[in-house]
């Protein structure tokens, strides 16, 4: 086989012969080629360094057919479709592959998060973080993956094929309110402590549990200052590490109504005096008494009837049981500690859905070692049950470490961004409750403020029942992340007690 260069372009190469192109081509002595002399292939070296791709056509002479005793094309010159032109024309290198952020808002469904994680696995794409978050009877996914925009267009299309899926969109291209959320234990000393909380100060994280000898700090911001605290933590020594994947949030532009959920500024003309919206747990439905199937949805389901005796494990406000109820059920929180590849979260929400267990949180994301990723959720079950499910987690060859860590002392934070509509004679009051919750104005427009909370789901739950009358626009919420607690406080086991202990 020679090789030669060649200023115009001529047929393409059949499939027997065109796998050259899909590496970029090193030569050791490019003059040669680019003078137009006969080059033996075999000083030529199919490699990953991309330093003179695209700097000149390949056309191939003499190859082997099937056969192995032929031309390609009957001996005729053939080029490989290699590199892009020179008036800019895509080519298969030339396009790139980029990180996109993409929110799916999907009515409840049993099963919904291992279908919709099921789109991305079997087009063998890894999921880099994914968070689900309530909003009203309705959960936010909030999925982000890096590949080429046209390949990523069809996946859009696919999930806008799924039933109860109401609305997909690619907020990369878009101006965008981003968090993330991560929890650090780190090993700590008499000699570190002091640059650890310089650190701390610095990047505007907050201590949640300190000992001795370690110390869990929570930070948030946009995934670049997650990377960077991470890489300024890391010499000290990162026991653990557990980050929620980003949720995202369009910004407003000022004098313009807003493109979501039919709301616009002339829907709030006067927010002075706002009127109270009754909670979505306390509106009364028409009961159906021959209706025996209540819905068991994966994330935050809705009771549609207040009438059932049972106890709705998940409303509408994200019931999480502390103690267990009359039939023994209880949130668990599960640690699970995998391998950071593609068709992972697929197995392990598989596992969880086939055995018809709900899921009432879901949070996955990067873990403290490259290579892995730690994902936390909050299901509920018996005890007996739970254990059940741990060992079926087990037998997945990616799954590293399940630990239930329901009965630890642990600490439990998760982010919401919310996005409230306020205008000029509301916005005050609006900032006023968001300053004793300390919450974070983020984005403010002529008609919305949105706001940064962190906490466990009481504290969010209490400032969503608080905006509820001043409209609430959108919820973006990352599920809870835990760890547990290396001092062994737990304010739980004090309630009841008098005080000294």
């Amino acid at each position: 086989m020679r090789i030669f260069s060649s200023p115009k372009t001529a047929m393409t190469t059949p499939a027997t012969t065109c796998s050259l192109w899909k590496a970029p081509v090193n030569c050791s002595n490019r003059s040669t080629v680019e003078s137009g002399a006969v080059v033996n292939a075999r000083s030529l070296k199919i490699s990953s360094n991309r330093k003179y791709a695209g700097c000149f056509k390949l056309k191939v002479v003499n190859s082997l057919s099937n056969n192995g005793n032929g031309s390609a094309s009957g001996g005729a010159p053939v080029t490989l479709p290699f590199s892009p032109t020179n008036n800019g024309a895509a080519s298969p290198l030339s396009s790139k592959v980029k990180r996109h952020t993409i929110s799916v808002f999907v009515g409840d469904e049993s099963g919904i998060i291992n279908r919709i994680t099921g789109v991305f696995a079997r087009r063998g794409y890894n999921i880099e973080s994914l968070a689900v978050g309530l909003n009203k009877d309705k959960a936010l996914f909030t999925v982000v993956v890096s590949g080429t925009e046209k390949v990523l267009q069809q996946v859009v299309e696919q999930l806008n094929k799924l039933v109860n899926v109401l609305k997909v969109e690619d907020l990369s291209k878009e101006p965008q309110v981003e968090r993330e959320l991560m929890l650090v234990k780190l090993n700590v000393n008499q000699t570190t402590r002091s640059e650890i909380m310089w650190l701390v100060d610095i990047f505007r994280a907050k201590v949640v549990d300190t000992t001795e000898c370690s110390l869990t700090i929570e930070v948030t911001g946009d995934p670049g200052k997650m990377v960077t605290v991470q890489r300024n933590l890391a010499k000290f020594g990162i026991k653990e590490l557990t980050r929620t994947g980003k949720i995202a949030l369009r910004r407003e532009k000022l004098g313009e109504s807003a493109p979501f959920w039919n709301f616009c500024a002339a829907s709030y003309p006067d927010l002075e005096a706002p009127t109270p919206i009754p909670p979505a747990s306390s509106i009364t439905h028409p009961v159906d008494e021959n209706l025996s199937v209540v819905s068991g949805g994966d994330v935050y389901p809705v009771e549609h009837y207040d009438r059932f005796s049972m106890n709705q494990v998940l409303d509408p406000h994200w019931g999480v049981l502390y103690e267990e109820d009359s039939t023994g059920h209880k949130s668990h929180t599960v640690n699970i500690l995998v391998n950071n590849a593609p068709g992972v979260l697929n197995l392990v929400t598989g596992v969880i859905s086939r055995r018809g267990y709900n899921i009432q949180s879901l949070a996955a994301g990067a873990a403290e070692m490259e290579g892995l990723a730690r994902i936390t959720t909050v299901i509920p079950g018996t005890d007996e049950s739970i254990d059940k499910l741990v060992q079926q987690f087990y037998k997945l060859v990616d799954v590293h470490e399940v630990k239930d860590i329901t009965y630890l002392p642990f600490a439990e934070r998760e982010l919401m961004l919310i996005k409230v509509a306020a205008n000029a004679s509301a916005r005050r009051d609006v900032l006023d409750i968001a300053c004793i919750f300390r919450a974070k104005p983020v984005d403010v427009s002529d008609h919305t403020i949105t706001l940064e909370l962190t906490g466990d789901f009481n504290k969010m739950l209490a400032l969503q029942r608080l905006l509820e009358s001043y409209g609430i626009c959108e919820v973006a919420r990352t599920g809870r992340v835990a760890l547990v607690r290396e001092s062994g406080v737990n304010s739980a086991y004090l309630r009841g007690f008098s005080f000294p202990v």
